[in-house]
């Protein structure tokens, strides 16, 4: 660990395109102010109306803040790299980055399962829903999510911080992930594999089984439906609920357990953005600006705003 003030990594992942750095950093910052702007904006919106103060809408600031986490974790850097040439970045700044987006990326596994978790109660056990998803109940299972995210990144981190580095090391990626930095380590990486694997098993496969199998009892729950309208407006909402579910759960079960058994640098880049970047910008779109009444809470705080200007 003597080394670690003399080490250096070089985030390499967007400069074999250097003619294309100036479209690139147009696009991830417009994307990095669309996916903050939104998640900002839904996390005031459903605070300030009391209206929205249901569980749902709890777990959706809850995933609005990881949100801003995941991206704020790994856009900044990239922007700075894109703008001033400067690839390097500090062994403690890229272990930092490293367990931020980790942390958030695990909570926000684990989230999603109990964001299913609310739908599958509300639709199938409706008269019963106030009792079991109570406010304790809500803080428990967030706090839960967040806890066991955190704990999850941390014990990544601590095996990552045994390993041994060389003096510079070129990752060739757009920010300190997991995988490409295990690339590097001089030393053995055996254990990290195997801990990789089973935290993706239970944090990937397990909680992605779960959410899948919430929604098959509410889409069969849906099927009983009599009124027609009723019934697509659900399915319409479970389409849209799944498709981040597998863009995101798939990305990561693709990038933290394919490693161990083969290697696809450039994939693996595209595969990140789908989660880092793609899922940030489109959560706030599909879970609740697609919402009526978080449509008419925004509205009517803009409303409130331009009266209170006048």
């Amino acid at each position: 660990m003597n080394q670690t003030t003399s080490m250096q990594f070089l985030l390499v992942g967007l400069s074999h395109y250097p003619y294309l750095q100036p479209l690139f950093f147009t696009i991830f910052f417009l994307i990095y102010m669309m996916a903050f702007t939104g998640n900002i904006l839904i996390t005031v919106v459903i605070s300030a109306d009391p209206r929205l103060h249901t569980p749902m809408y709890f777990f959706l600031v809850n995933l609005s803040v990881l949100d801003i986490c995941c991206t704020t974790a790994a856009i900044p850097k990239m922007l700075q790299i894109l703008v001033i040439d400067k690839k390097e970045i500090s062994y403690s700044a890229c272990i930092s980055q490293l367990y931020l987006f980790t942390s958030a990326l695990s909570t926000e596994l684990i989230l999603l399962t109990v964001m299913a978790y609310d739908r599958y109660v509300a639709i199938c056990f409706p008269l019963r829903y106030k009792t079991i998803m109570s406010r304790t109940a809500c803080v428990c299972l967030a706090g839960a999510a967040w806890i066991l995210g955190s704990v999850n990144s941390m014990t990544h981190t601590f095996l990552i911080l045994k390993l041994s580095f060389k003096e510079i090391n070129i990752i060739d990626h757009f920010f300190c992930e997991i995988p490409p930095v295990l690339k590097l380590a001089d030393s053995d990486t055996y254990v990290n594999d195997v801990v990789i694997v089973a935290s993706d098993v239970l944090l990937g496969m397990i909680c992605f089984m779960l959410t899948v199998i919430s929604y098959i009892y509410i889409i069969s729950t849906i099927m009983k439906i009599k009124s027609a309208e009723k019934k697509k407006k659900a399915f319409s909402t479970c389409a849209s609920h799944i498709t981040v579910v597998t863009i995101f759960y798939g990305g990561v079960i693709y990038t933290y357990v394919r490693p161990a058994f083969s290697n696809h640098l450039e994939a693996d880049k595209v595969v990140s953005a789908l989660y880092a970047i793609a899922s940030p910008v489109l959560n706030p779109i599909i879970y609740s600006l697609r919402n009526k009444e978080v449509i008419n809470a925004i509205n009517k705080t803009f409303a409130r705003k331009k009266s209170w200007h006048k």
